[in-house]
């Protein structure tokens, strides 16, 4: 039986990395986290241009390298078109978005709102796991 795979964005993911989840949402990111977490190119540009103290940059930088970034391969570009042209959302999302459907990646997101209504996007709102 083949393991979900869930793709992180960058609120999540920093939301997890400092540790503002609660347990329940924590205990399951740190699940997906040892699993090898998914991120968008997007996402990774998105969290490391935070300025924050060099020891939290240390972090996100080891976080990002043994993560695995998902870049904008042809089909994610293709699925990003569709995405954009079908929805009021701005691009940094549809990438995201396109990249987890791409993928067939459950997106790990604070605000679903933003993708609503993606044809074969599944969310999981880390607010309220």
């Amino acid at each position: 039986m083949e393991t979900k795979q869930y793709l992180i964005d960058a609120n999540s993911l920093l939301d997890y990395l400092s540790g503002r989840l609660t347990d329940t949402a924590m205990g399951f990111m740190d699940e997906v986290v040892d699993a090898i977490p998914n991120v968008s190119v997007v996402t990774k540009i998105e969290v490391l241009s935070v300025n924050l103290h060099d020891e939290h940059m240390q972090l996100l930088h080891n976080f990002m390298s043994d993560a695995i970034i998902l870049d904008l391969s042809p089909n994610v570009v293709k699925n990003c078109i569709v995405i954009c042209k079908t929805h009021s959302i701005d691009l940094p999302r549809a990438i995201i978005a396109a990249t987890a459907v791409t993928y067939n990646y459950t997106l790990i997101t604070d605000t679903p709102e933003l993708y609503a209504n993606i044809k074969g996007l599944s969310i999981i709102d880390v607010r309220y796991i």
